[in-house]
């Protein structure tokens, strides 16, 4: 893991299935989808904008239950059932008026190979496929949906100083204040 690379992040994109879920898409028998979210990855996710980090998902599927968790978590850039995932990402990235080096990607699959091409930090989860792990500048120890997400924004918080936890030598929590 490259801290000095993560300390430069500004802005973090997401793939959805296999990032932010394990990957299973449960369908009932109307067609309608239940996702499983990590609430750890998304309180990860929350202290990395409450840090003033941009959060946006990327993902080639449509999904209600995703929208829905993106409005729950104050994602605003929001773009599913992409087919063009270079054009959303560079036009996302022009519009923030970033560089590729501000940019950490985060996936599982072959479809997100366009997204780390884009990104100065490419990101893959535990259980991405071979390709996606060889293209990423580090695999998590976690898997998809499994707290991966979490494990990003605690590591590019601490790499920018913002992490405000600490356990001090009486084995207690500290807690520092950057974030509220």
């Amino acid at each position: 893991m490259n801290r000095k690379a993560l300390a430069k992040v500004k802005l973090l994109i997401l793939d959805v299935d296999g990032v932010l879920t394990d990957g299973r898409i449960i369908m009932n028998d109307q067609g309608e989808e239940t996702k499983h979210f990590n609430a750890k990855d998304g309180h990860g996710l929350r202290m990395l904008m409450q840090a003033g980090i941009e959060v946006a998902l990327i993902s080639g599927r449509k999904s209600s239950a995703a929208e829905f968790r993106a409005r729950d978590l104050g994602i605003t850039e929001v773009h599913l059932g992409v087919k063009d995932k270079t054009g959303v990402c560079v036009d996302l990235i022009q519009r923030k008026q970033m560089v590729k080096s501000e940019v950490c990607c985060m996936g599982d699959d072959l479809p997100d190979l366009p997204l780390f091409q884009q990104s100065g930090v490419a990101v893959a989860v535990a259980d991405a496929v071979p390709e996606i792990r060889a293209a990423a500048a580090f695999s998590t120890k976690n898997r998809g949906g499994k707290g991966a997400v979490r494990e990003l924004c605690e590591a590019i918080l601490k790499a920018k100083s913002l992490w405000p936890y600490s356990i001090g030598q009486d084995g207690k929590l500290k807690h520092f204040g950057f974030l509220k």
